[in-house]
Formats: C-alpha cells, structure tokens, sequence
C-alpha cells in the first residue's frame, strides 16, 4: 500500500567523506553502514516536493514544498540479497504540518524551518538554488547543463540514488519502508555555491563538515515517486 505519492524533482545532491565511526550511533538496529568505492558518504539533498499525495488525498497548500535532509547509506541483508537505504540525520521542510505527520507516523526526525527556491533555465543552462533556515542563510546553489544524463553504472551517482528503502532508529526499534522510482537522470554541474551552518542545522556531531570540500556534487532530475507503508523490522 503507498503511503505517499509525489514527484521529487531537481535533486541537488552534495556528498562528503566521512569517518563511519561517527556514524555508528545513528545506525538502526538490524542495518550495516554501505560504503561506495570503499569510502562511507553522507549526503545534504535539497529538492522539490511536487503534487504531492497522502493515501491518495492531496491536502490543500501542502503539495508542493521544498525538503533539504541530510542522510547516510545503509544496507541490509534479507533473503539472501542486499537491501540498500538510507538513515536520515534530519529533514527539514517548510511547513509545521509536514513535519507532525513524518515524526508521528514514520518516526523520522523532520523540523520546520522558512525554505524558499528558484530554478532557472535556457537552452544552454540550468540553475537550481535552495534556501532554508530563519534568515535564509543557508544555500545550496547549482548550475549544470540544461541536458540530461542516462545513469552511469558503478559511478557515485548511481550508488547514491539506488536506495530504495528507508530505516529509521525508534529505540530499540527499526522500521522500514520502500521507496519506488525509475531510474534518474542527471546533468553535468558546471559550478556550485554552498553555504551550510552544519553545527546549527545538525549539532556539533557535523560541525568538522563545515570546512571540508565536498567528495561530489550531483545534480538529479528525479521523477515520481512512491512510499510504501512503514513496517517495524
């Protein structure tokens, strides 16, 4: 059954390296970190939320909004093959009501804040920007080739957008849920600007990425998308 239908498009996708020792507190019971060409990334992932759907009811002024979250990338082992995910450190969406039925209902670790967008195009170039925070201060902002990319295997885009499940820490208890979408595209970014206060967005845990020069900066075109219901594992 899905929980949620939407589109989730313009993914600005911005990857660190990190000691997986700092990770390990944040890990569900039940998953193991996954690791890409042996280094552990974590990833800050600004996109668009569109004609979004909760058990196939859309909510008035609740369709189309920005999320800007911070994950890492898990893995787990299950009928004899890997199921890879994601753990979220934090989702940040811009309203109060988003935030209530993420943490209520699927015990993720959602928080509200002022959030605002602009994507730009011509033939040439594509600008995607995202903005959050109480004074808008913090920024990620993008610009590529206005022309899409097929996925290319074994690279640090496919791994990063080839989680299809999502685990969340509860206590002592994990819960999963599936995320459904084709296959993305992505296009070549050409420059980037990002402006990220880690130690207030994340605690002093995330404070060393501050200084520390992005692993890579993906840009996806996304598509629709689907969450199943949540499950306790």
């Amino acid at each position: 059954m899905n929980f949620l239908t939407a589109e989730w498009r313009k993914l600005a996708i911005i990857n660190y390296e990190v000691n997986p020792e700092i990770l390990e507190k944040y890990l569900p019971n039940g998953v193991e970190l996954d690791f890409w060409d042996g280094k552990c990334l974590i990833s800050v992932v600004g996109f668009m939320f569109l004609n979004t759907q909760l058990l196939g009811i859309s909510v008035p002024f609740h369709r189309n909004f920005e999320e800007l979250n911070l994950r890492f990338y898990v893995k787990k082992w299950e009928n004899q093959q890997w199921k890879r995910g994601v753990v979220f450190i934090k989702e940040i969406v811009p309203k109060k009501a988003l935030s209530f039925i993420a943490n209520t209902f699927y015990k993720e670790h959602y928080e509200t804040l002022p959030m605002k967008h602009l994507i730009s195009e011509n033939t040439e170039e594509i600008t995607v920007e995202y903005f959050w925070g109480e004074n808008l201060n913090n920024i990620i902002q993008l610009v590529a080739k206005n022309n899409q990319q097929k996925m290319l295997q074994n690279s640090d885009f496919e791994f990063i957008t080839e989680h299809y499940f999502g685990y969340t820490k509860n206590g002592e208890k994990t819960f999963e849920y599936e995320v459904t979408h084709p296959k993305w595209k992505n296009y070549e970014v050409l420059n980037s600007f990002i402006q990220i206060d880690f130690k207030e967005n994340y605690g002093a845990d995330f404070e060393f990425l501050q200084n520390q020069k992005p692993h890579s900066i993906l840009l996806a075109e996304g598509s629709e998308i689907e969450v199943k219901t949540k499950k306790i594992i």
